[in-house]
């Protein structure tokens, strides 16, 4: 095949696919993850439902790459967080764990999305953000800026346990208070 033709086909799944999961975030939004059925997907996707099931043989399938790829959003916000701020350590640090609170605040809990944080995707994912808040909290404490008696790999397992309270928070304050209260828990001693 001409090289042509195959990148033109490459284009055309991955636009295929970009639409069927931008149509699932819409219906997700909308209706729940309990609300969304392979039929919608198809018609807001403005394709037919045979060309969907070429994609994705279920829904299941078409939800988990579609939380792959929110979870992917996530991770680059988290850091676009940190890369928004003046270089200050302990500023990065609250502009990273503000932006993890808000998007753990709003998830769901249900059995569906339970279901969906199960996958192999979510594993690699909370390894890559444990080593991302742990190179900012060793940052943080090179620069004087945050505790030093704790191991940082073990500081950040502390500050994430402690943020994965955000989701059962009633609202926005109530998930900065969490930020205040673990960057307190941060502070140097003495």
């Amino acid at each position: 095949m001409p090289r042509l033709w195959t990148e033109t086909i490459a284009d055309h799944r991955h636009a295929v696919r970009d639409a069927v999961l931008d149509a699932t975030a819409v219906l997700v939004a909308e209706h729940g993850l309990a609300g969304v059925a392979m039929s919608q997907v198809a018609q807001r996707a403005g394709i037919g439902r045979a060309t969907l099931y070429k994609y994705f043989p279920d829904l299941e399938s078409v939800l988990q790459a579609w939380h792959e790829r929110q979870i992917d959003s996530h991770l680059k916000q988290l850091a676009a967080a940190r890369e928004a701020t003046d270089g200050d350590v302990r500023r990065q640090l609250e502009a990273v764990l503000r932006a993890y609170v808000s998007v753990a605040g709003a998830h769901d809990g249900s059995a569906l999305a339970t279901s969906l944080h199960g996958g192999e995707h979510v594993t690699r994912a909370q390894h890559h953000l444990h080593g991302f808040v742990a190179g900012l909290l060793a940052d943080g404490v090179r620069a004087g800026q945050l505790r030093a008696d704790v191991p940082t790999g073990e500081l950040a397992g502390y500050v994430l346990a402690a943020l994965s309270a955000a989701g059962g928070l009633p609202d926005g304050d109530a998930r900065e208070r969490l930020v205040g209260v673990v960057l307190d828990g941060l502070r140097p001693p003495g």
